[in-house]
């Protein structure tokens, strides 16, 4: 494992693909893509946590040409060996710091975090950073996407602070919250074949669709849809996720 791969190193990314293999159906897959490519309009899209290429390998398939950030590398060489991944251009860092240039291409007409990826980034400050280093990257009228869970505080039951979302014979999980800090962490427990345990932890900052608002603002950007899935299907007070879209004014 590379140390500046952060908590998804090469025991993370050898399993990620089967590990997250609902995220991996054909339907699952399509229906973002064709909203991605939409959203695209024609442009280049900046993919922040582009991890194994669930979604980059599909989009460049359909035409859109696809830039991603990524902090494992262990994760990249998944995608690299994957048909179309070497051709996808890839800065090696945080989504939330790192610059990509555009001197040649100009800038993204799309940028976009996936599968809660935006949780990944553990302090406000950090999210609040990753909106404006976007919208830096972002051409006018450009449009960045997140998709991402509602809290899940109402599982919470009275007094704990502990929710497991995994079990089985070899394997379980559960996540720790901290409401005060919005911090949390899931926690991985392996029965591995030798009879060994093994265990991992991926901490997390959970954020609120009006949290994320506020920090679009900070960065310039306005909000203009919000869904409950990639469906588009109306966002309610009953959605557990949201695919929401923020744009970058052209004047």
């Amino acid at each position: 494992m590379n140390d500046n791969d952060g908590h998804f190193g090469e025991r993370v990314a050898e399993q990620y693909d089967k590990s997250s293999a609902a995220e991996f159906r054909h339907d699952t897959v399509e229906q973002t893509v064709s909203v991605l490519a939409e959203l695209a309009g024609g442009g280049r899209a900046l993919e922040l946590g582009i991890g194994t290429g669930r979604i980059a390998l599909p989009l460049a398939r359909r035409g859109v040409p696809v830039h991603g950030i990524e902090l494992s590398r262990a994760m990249v060489q998944r995608m690299r060996a994957k048909p179309g991944g070497e051709e996808i251009g890839v800065s090696i860092g945080d989504f939330a710091t790192v610059k990509v240039d555009t001197t040649a291409d100009g800038p993204f007409s799309l940028a976009f975090l996936v599968f809660n990826t935006i949780m990944n980034l553990t302090s406000q400050e950090a999210q609040v950073a990753c909106f404006r280093n976007v919208a830096e990257h972002l051409a006018p009228d450009g449009r960045f996407v997140i998709e991402v869970l509602v809290p899940e505080l109402r599982k919470i039951p009275a007094g704990q602070n502990i929710v497991p979302f995994r079990t089985g014979p070899t394997e379980w999980a559960y996540t720790v919250y901290n409401t005060v800090t919005q911090e949390a962490a899931c926690h991985y427990v392996e029965v591995t074949e030798d009879g060994r345990g093994a265990t991992r932890t991926i901490p997390f900052r959970y954020v609120w669709p009006a949290e994320l608002d506020l920090m679009a603002q900070l960065a310039g950007l306005r909000l203009c849809n919000r869904w409950d899935s990639w469906t588009r299907t109306p966002f309610t007070e009953d959605s557990a996720q949201h695919v929401s879209v923020w744009a970058k004014p052209t004047g």
